[in-house]
This record gives structure tokens, sequence and C-alpha cells, in this order.
């Protein structure tokens, strides 16, 4: 089972929009997927309940009163976590994901925080022994509010205070078609391509890691 944790501690980072756009692109794929929603704002399962009954069924499970008890045959689960999640909370949701996409908005204050954040989840690492891989996405980047280049560069030159390269994969822009999305339940990757070529490549850095084997711990 194929398990992936939609992180920050920091709200506002859009990280609900990237958790349901995975679910909805492996649900595409032809997987079996599991939603969880760990936030009590519910998010993620409201737009689950928009989705049609046509697409790609995806399951929603409700995580921050009942637990994790997604379906058996589930073969990707998603997990939409709360803001503000540290210590106890968050080593419980480390310890049950393989892989942890951090989605962090392109300012300084919440690239500082998440330096800090990343700081934070690499000595739990170490605490509960567990090798969960980690990657960055800049999101709802506004094109021409920012010279892109000039950003995607900083980012991926940017360090951790513990001199390790902060782990940036790429650069999501703040675009018309997550808000058509998220009204929909669906995701970009459902929509006709032509419409969302540009997010679509803006992801396929994200989506081909996440299709990799230096995505998932070693063994």
């Amino acid at each position: 089972m194929r398990t992936i944790l939609v992180l920050n501690a920091k709200g506002g980072s859009g990280k609900t929009t990237v958790a349901t756009n995975l679910a909805g692109y492996y649900a595409r794929e032809g997987a079996k997927v599991a939603l969880v929603d760990f936030d009590p704002q519910a998010s993620s399962l409201d737009w689950l309940s928009s989705r049609p009954a046509e697409r790609p069924r995806i399951a929603a499970v409700e995580g921050f009163s009942k637990g994790i008890r997604v379906p058996r045959s589930s073969e990707v689960v998603v997990m939409d976590a709360p803001s503000r999640t540290h210590d106890d909370h968050l080593a419980s949701l480390v310890r049950r994901a393989q892989t942890i996409v951090l989605p962090v908005v392109p300012s300084p204050i919440d690239i500082r925080a998440a330096q800090r954040f990343i700081g934070e989840i690499r000595k739990l690492r170490h605490v509960i022994k567990t090798e969960v891989k980690m990657a960055t996405v800049a999101n709802r980047v506004r094109e021409g509010a920012l010279i892109a280049n000039e950003l995607e560069d900083y980012l991926y030159d940017l360090k951790l205070p513990s001199g390790h390269k902060f782990p940036f994969l790429t650069m999501l822009r703040a675009s018309t078609n997550y808000i058509r999305a998220a009204e929909r339940g669906l995701s970009v990757f459902e929509f006709a391509p032509i419409a969302t070529a540009a997010d679509r490549e803006h992801w396929s850095p994200l989506t081909r890691w996440l299709q990799s084997p230096r995505s998932i711990p070693r063994h």
C-alpha cells in the first residue's frame, strides 16, 4: 500500500489542494485510492462530497475523530494533515507515511517556517526510526507577481539550517483551474488535457518523483 502524507504545520499552504489533486491523479491512473482527512475543517471530505459518481471512486476516510481505517483494497492512501501539527501528533502521522509532500507558499515567512519544520521532521525521523522520504513544492505561485525562474533558482539553491539541501521539486501556479476543480470534486488531471496543460506540466516533477523508487523508503 502506497502512503503519502501532505503536511505543513503552517496554515494557508494549500495542503488540501495538493492532497485532493494527488488523490484525483492516482484515481485517474486506475489505482484504488483512499483519501484520509485528518483536519477537523474536513475540506478534503467536502471535496469528495462534490465528486461526480461517474468519476473513478475515491474512498473517503474521516481521520480526525474516528482514526484511520482505510478499505483493505486500497492501493494508494493520501493523507491530508491538519495545520499546527507538532510533537506526538506529528510523530503519529509520520509513522503512517512512506512519503511526505510539504507545500510551501513562496514568501520569506513561509519559507523560513518550512525550513524549521523540515528540521523538526528530520529530527523526528531519527527518534521514531523511519526512513520516510520528503519533498517540498512551492504552491500558489502567482505568475507575473514574481519572476518564476529566479524564484525557482532560489528554492533549488536554498539550504536548511543543518546544511542539508532544501528538498524542493517544483512550483504549482495559482491557477483558476484549481478553483474549478475544487468546486466539482475533481483534480486538474480530470479536465480536458488542453485546458490544464500548464498545470500538468508543473505537476510532472512531483508525480514522476512519487512514482520513482527515490520517494519510497528502502526496507
